[in-house]
């Protein structure tokens, strides 16, 4: 049922508002009330100068006196009400001001009717017919104004215009049958516009009212989401080594297990597992990633990047996997060098996602990589003859934690995390990213970043990243000594298992004082693994730089969970390495086989 529009309704339409809603209302209606009276005197005082050229000074200096009176009420009125609104609440101030403004527009009222009234003798046609017209245009000006309250307006109205209608029955009395009909449908014109006004003012008051919720509601959200996005990362910041130790020894127990295996049946399983865990630490790898990205801890550092050298080496990572899969890893280059400028870190990060993803859901066929010119612009495309993404997913493709249906019935390990990495390191790096695809018939991944300049490429930032990571495992057994600082059981029996295993002749310390009572005793470490988070409450870092002042012919790196460890970040900064955890075997036989010398000679300062 809908109700009439009329004063009732228009009314409970205001009353509705907030306390602070009426008072906005009420305020609009007290501003126009004292420009109106400001400015009446400019247009009814030259009716009273020319009436008092027939009939007297008096009439004028009556005038005069009516106005100043009028503006001093006003004057005493606003600063009344200014300090009202300093000392009291808002509820009562409206309610004391309104009842108060409601009265000063009766004598408002009053003092327009008082003109027609006193001004009524020896007035030309003319002159009365200007006196109305001006009458009617102040009434209709304020309809509008005054109308936010209602009550103001309508007692100004009925005041001011009503009588002053009625009373051209004798100002025209011999037109008063055509002018007195005119004023009453202009009456009813008036009021009808004043409430269509009034329901305006309400509306504009209330949508104000529900944008300032929405808007504190929408903080409040934000708010709730930045400190729930920052415990989460603070969470996966603080418990990464704890959540990747027990990943990383299982990973170095099953490589351990491998070699040891000579159960032809039992490779199956093994290969299980291995991807198993191989799932898991992809999964640590991506959420670290993503916490990493979101937390604003990389740091973006764009420099000139010599493409095709730089794909060749992520494109390393994988090209085993693809081969022990029949799957073909092409490229196609431009004849022309290609130079971007981007964060290697984010790059590199962003390249390998869009290769494993494009591998993991490819089951026959191969990926190709690709770069091509776009104006201004290089753009690296990895395509894919895999499932493909259908067309109604593609917007959605990018988002965390989103798997296609189709993806799920390929290969149900993945999290959904690996895309939405890439379209976070591009955001990052100011690149632009996107995908085309055809259900069942594979897609193109890209990323474009802008060109660079080949006068400024910088030299390698490691010597071993990331070329010791497509190292293949050699059969052969290692020969060398190895000192391992672990203070995880499960962890530290991994390392000797394996290491062992190669050949190594391995001795492992949970802090400080017992690596040097191995060194006292006449052990020399040609490698030196040391965690940074050690139990006894040292610094691993701190460790392995003495070990390596007492052993400077010794290899040493850091190996952690931590991706944004002070300690570590100052070591990478120094030149040492750092393995993160979980550690893969084949990366870590990679630089074994690159430090251990050809000959067995000690290495330690006695």
């Amino acid at each position: 049922m809908t109700a009439r529009p009329g004063a009732d309704q228009v009314t409970l339409v205001q009353e509705e508002s907030s306390v602070s809603g009426r008072i906005r209302l009420f305020e609009m209606t007290f501003s126009r009330i004292k420009l109106g009276i400001g400015l009446l005197p400019v247009v009814a005082i030259p009716f009273a100068w020319f009436y008092s050229q027939t009939n007297g000074s008096a009439t004028l200096l009556a005038w005069v006196w009516i106005y100043i009176v009028l503006v001093v009420i006003l004057v005493v009125m606003h600063r009344s009400y200014v300090r009202d609104r300093i000392t009291k609440p808002d509820s009562e101030v409206f309610k004391k001001w309104r009842d108060l403004l409601q009265k000063f527009a009766l004598l408002h009222g009053t003092a327009m009717t008082a003109s027609v009234i006193v001004t009524m003798e020896n007035k030309t046609l003319e002159v009365s017919l200007a006196h109305y017209l001006i009458l009617a245009l102040i009434i209709t000006t304020n309809a509008t104004h005054q109308a936010p309250v209602l009550g103001v307006f309508f007692r100004f109205f009925i005041t001011g215009w009503i009588p002053s209608a009625f009373l051209m029955y004798w100002i025209f009395s011999d037109m008063w049958q055509i002018f007195l009909p005119i004023s009453l449908v202009f009456s009813a014109v008036i009021s009808r516009h004043a409430f269509i006004a009034h329901r305006y003012f309400v509306q504009q008051i209330r949508f104000e009212e529900r944008s300032v919720l929405l808007a504190r509601e929408y903080k409040a959200a934000k708010d709730e989401a930045e400190a729930a996005l920052f415990a989460k990362n603070q969470f996966l910041t603080t418990a990464s080594h704890d959540l990747r130790q027990p990943v990383h020894a299982m990973g170095l127990l099953i490589a351990t297990i491998h070699l040891r295996n000579k159960d032809a049946s039992l490779e199956p399983l093994l290969d299980d597992l291995r991807s198993s865990v191989r799932s898991v630490n992809q999964m640590f790898n991506s959420l670290l990633d993503l916490s990493k990205i979101e937390a604003g801890i990389v740091q973006t550092q764009p420099v000139p990047i010599e493409l095709r050298a730089f794909v060749n080496d992520t494109a390393t990572l994988f090209r085993e996997e693809a081969n022990s899969r029949n799957l073909q890893l092409r490229f196609r280059w431009p004849k022309a060098q290609v130079v971007v400028l981007a964060d290697p870190a984010l790059l590199r990060q962003a390249l390998s996602n869009l290769v494993h993803n494009a591998l993991r859901y490819t089951q026959r066929g191969g990926i190709l990589i690709g770069v091509r010119r776009r104006a201004q612009q290089w753009q690296v495309e990895v395509w894919d003859t895999g499932i493909g993404v259908a067309e109604e997913e593609q917007a959605k493709i990018y988002s965390p934690f989103f798997r296609n249906e189709h993806a799920w019935r390929v290969d149900t390990a993945g999290h959904g995390l690996g895309l939405s990495v890439v379209a976070r390191c591009a955001e990052r790096m100011g690149a632009s990213y996107g995908l085309s695809s055809r259900l069942g018939r594979g897609s193109r991944f890209w990323l474009r970043l802008p060109a660079g300049s080949s006068r400024f490429i910088p030299a390698a930032f490691s010597e071993l990243e990331p070329v010791w990571r497509a190292v293949q495992p050699d059969a052969k057994p290692f020969h060398g000594n190895c000192l391992v600082l672990e203070d995880d059981p499960q962890a530290s029996a991994a390392w000797l298992a394996l290491l062992k295993a190669w050949g190594l002749n391995t001795r492992a310390a949970t802090r400080a004082s017992e690596a040097f009572a191995l060194l006292d005793e006449g052990f020399a470490p040609q490698v030196i693994l040391c965690d940074q988070r050690l139990r006894s409450g040292e610094s691993g870092f701190d460790i392995l730089r003495a070990l390596l002042t007492r052993c400077p012919a010794a290899h040493g790196a850091m190996v952690s969970g931590e991706f944004n460890s002070p300690e570590l970040l100052e070591a990478e900064s120094e030149g040492y390495l750092v393995l993160r955890k979980p550690l893969e075997a084949n990366d870590l036989r990679a630089v074994l086989s690159q430090w251990l010398p050809v000959s067995n000679s000690p290495s330690c300062s006695q």
